[in-house]
């Protein structure tokens, strides 16, 4: 738990001002127990003394308490005594925050354009991140700086207000929504003295832990170190001319160098991995391709329903979990339609808004999969309020993977949650089908859409 130094700071003031902005800087990040500004008049004699602290959680959501100035010798506070009770109250509200929530709490910050509106499906996303990874969301900040400052992103004065409420709520975590180069997030983790993460390195970790497969686990790794790489490099380019070689090994070589090339040296073998695993699959592929089977792919973004609806037409059990990524590892399975034949299906990977750029390259190899099928299903979550926005975004990652060609069926999921009215609007406007896969409702309209087209080359209109 976050405590208070047991320090208390003591200047003075040459022209009589109370605290500033810098003594509450200092008191903040410094975790002093008190702040003190000795005023000093004309003639050199003390004037009245300022006193400052911090406060823990209240609900007026004060971060700190300045006391009504007094004469030195007129001040009658047992300052043992306070400070004491002061930190008890730290540590009462700290205790009950880590009883109720149990795991690592996070503080969210949101940085966004001043003119950007709409974020609250952004938040909310964070949100389930979050909860996926195992943390608990204590408290959120949404900043709107005018200027984006190039070492600490937002203002000084904001981050001190941060910190702040970080000690109060107890917050092990800072995790911003967009992605931090390694000078700001060191300079924003040197600053508040707390672990700083962007939404990159969060993805990251919830796909360490889920991943399962072989295959999964080597391109999460990869991921994981060619964004670790930067952050390393980082600190001093100057040193690479001490990187191995003749001579530059042994003691004379610093450790940040020996951890740069270790990382190569992973990067590398890795890679060597990937390559040998990609053949494994194009055989697997010809194989696919010669027994002339047609495959099916279901794909969208993250948690809208498709192990649910892999499970339901397979009769398999694969893990299903109302959390962001549940799946990482691809599932293939025979469906056989009693008119036409079989086919071969396969659960996907979920896709998110924004894919940081290493986890698009890591994960290629699995979506190229994509490349053999034959239609794709792409599964929506109509009782989200930003499916559109979600749309757009598994849209948007076809195209750049060049998959955008593929002949596909949008299938709104979690037709229960959602009005008839729109159900109906949904589907006109993008000539899809609604089903629920959780209640099994509307799926053999949907096997006779899929059929029409793999079989009979035939886009059946909708009812």
């Amino acid at each position: 738990m976050i405590r208070l130094r047991g320090l208390r700071c003591i200047h003075t003031h040459l022209r009589g001002e109370p605290l500033t902005r810098d003594d509450i800087t200092d008191l903040a990040l410094l975790r002093l127990d008190m702040m003190g500004a000795l005023s000093v008049d004309g003639s050199g004699s003390p004037g009245r003394i300022h006193l400052g602290h911090l406060l823990p959680e209240n609900p007026m959501e004060k971060r700190w308490e300045l006391l009504s100035p007094h004469r030195p010798w007129g001040l009658d506070i047992d300052f043992l005594d306070f400070i004491q009770s002061l930190e008890d109250e730290f540590q009462r509200t700290q205790r009950a925050k880590a009883l109720e929530y149990g795991r690592e709490n996070a503080l969210l910050v949101t940085v966004v354009d001043s003119n950007e509106e709409d974020i609250g499906e952004s938040i909310q996303e964070l949100k389930e991140l979050v909860k996926t990874s195992g943390g608990v969301t204590v408290d959120s900040m949404i900043q709107r700086p005018k200027n984006v400052h190039p070492r600490l992103l937002i203002g000084k004065g904001k981050l001190t207000e941060m910190a702040i409420r970080c000690m109060q709520l107890g917050v092990d975590l800072i995790i911003f929504n967009r992605n931090l180069s390694p000078a700001q997030m060191a300079s924003i983790s040197d600053f508040t003295g707390l672990r700083v993460i962007d939404r990159t390195q969060l993805i990251l970790d919830i796909f360490a832990q889920r991943a399962h497969s072989r295959d999964g686990k080597i391109q999460v790794e990869l991921a994981q170190l060619r964004y670790l790489l930067p952050r390393l490099t980082g600190k001093n380019t100057a040193m690479s001319r001490l990187t191995g070689g003749i001579g530059g090994r042994g003691p004379g070589e610093t450790k940040l160098e020996i951890d740069r090339r270790r990382v190569r040296e992973r990067i590398g073998r890795l890679e060597k991995e990937i390559k040998n695993l990609g053949r494994e699959r194009e055989r697997r592929r010809e194989r696919r391709l010669k027994s002339r089977i047609p495959i099916l792919s279901i794909i969208g973004y993250t948690n809208a329903g498709k192990s649910t609806l892999f499970n339901v037409l397979t009769k398999s059990h694969v893990n299903v979990e109302e959390r962001l990524f549940a799946t990482l590892d691809t599932s293939t399975r025979r469906l056989r339609f009693p008119s036409a034949g079989e086919a071969i299906i396969s659960d996907t990977v979920g896709f998110i808004r924004d894919l940081p750029k290493d986890l698009m390259g890591a994960f290629r190899a699995t979506l190229d999969e994509l490349r053999d099928a034959d239609l794709l299903i792409h599964l929506i979550d109509l009782s989200k309020p930003g499916f559109e926005e979600h749309i757009l975004a598994v849209e948007t990652i076809l195209t750049e993977l060049e998959l955008n060609t593929i002949p596909r069926i949008l299938v709104f999921n979690k037709e229960d949650k959602v009005e008839s009215g729109l159900i109906k609007q949904c589907c006109r406007r993008y000539n899809a089908i609604s089903i629920s896969a959780l209640e099994g409702r509307n799926l053999d309209h949907l096997l006779s859409r899929i059929e029409g087209m793999l079989w009979k080359g035939v886009d059946e209109t909708l009812e």
